[in-house]
């Protein structure tokens, strides 16, 4: 047990974007770390990743588990807490999905329909469709004949099962763990294409705490949770493997693509 010193709640931030923070998630996360910490833990939630930055930045939060895409956005600013491994790797991918009854078979197919992205700071829910058509000289805005924000993956897939959209851009790894425990929703839809393997979205703390008790405690024990009676229920609960530690190269991908979208 590492203890983070002080009376203070430790502040740790949550966006909806991964199962819609499942309460049974949300506490066992929750009484991981109070017990990991020896600390009490307050988790916060808001809905996008904006303000989840803003949040970090400002102090509001002493952590957060957020998505490659802003952490490098604030590279300067933010660093690695540790990266959740999913079935094997901290990687992941984006998915493209449409109805299940859709016979689009890629991005072009697409064209004037209307889509779904998660967050415009997601990486696998926003990016990775917005570079990719950047790199054939397009916009969302001008590809797609309207395109929504659900701010939660969960939501895009419900888009898209409900004929709300008829595509939507998902992180791949809640479609899967939804084709899991939801799979009634998930064969409404269809994966017409995967992106390549990305840098799985981290946990952070801002670069000029990294040195104090509290952060260093919650680093602890996050990558201990594999080891920790508390913290395996959560990483069963989220069908993690683990929280191991990372370097900014694994979000090099990341990075590209973000290029990409800026023209570069």
């Amino acid at each position: 047990m590492v203890r983070a010193q002080g009376n203070v709640p430790f502040r740790f931030a949550l966006t909806p974007v991964f199962l819609d923070n499942d309460a049974a998630v949300i506490s066992a996360l929750r009484t991981a770390l109070a017990e990991a910490m020896a600390s009490e833990i307050e988790l916060v939630q808001r809905r996008t990743y904006q303000e989840i930055t803003g949040a970090l930045l400002d102090g509001s939060v002493d952590a957060a588990w957020t998505c490659g895409y802003p952490y490098l956005q604030h590279r300067d600013q933010l660093s690695l807490l540790g990266v959740p491994v999913w079935r094997g790797a901290p990687l992941y991918r984006s998915y493209l999905i449409v109805a299940a009854d859709d016979d689009a078979a890629s991005l072009a197919d697409l064209k004037g329909g209307t889509h779904a992205f998660s967050d415009p700071d997601s990486n696998s829910g926003y990016l990775v469709t917005a570079s990719d058509l950047a790199r054939i000289g397009a916009s969302p805005d001008g590809f797609f004949s309207r395109s929504i924000f659900t701010y939660g993956h969960r939501n895009v897939v419900r888009a898209v099962a409900g004929g709300l959209t008829r595509s939507g851009s998902v992180d791949g790894y809640v479609w899967e763990v939804l084709n899991s425990v939801e799979p009634d929703l998930t064969a409404r839809t269809r994966v017409i294409s995967r992106s390549e393997e990305l840098g799985f979205p981290p946990f952070v703390a801002r670069s000029d705490r990294m040195e104090e008790i509290r952060i260093t405690a919650c680093m602890a024990a996050l990558q201990g949770l594999a080891t920790a009676d508390k913290g395996q229920e959560v990483l069963r609960l989220l069908f993690l493997d683990a929280v191991v530690p990372a370097n900014r190269a694994l979000f090099d991908g990341i990075a590209v693509r973000m290029a990409a979208l800026a023209g570069g």
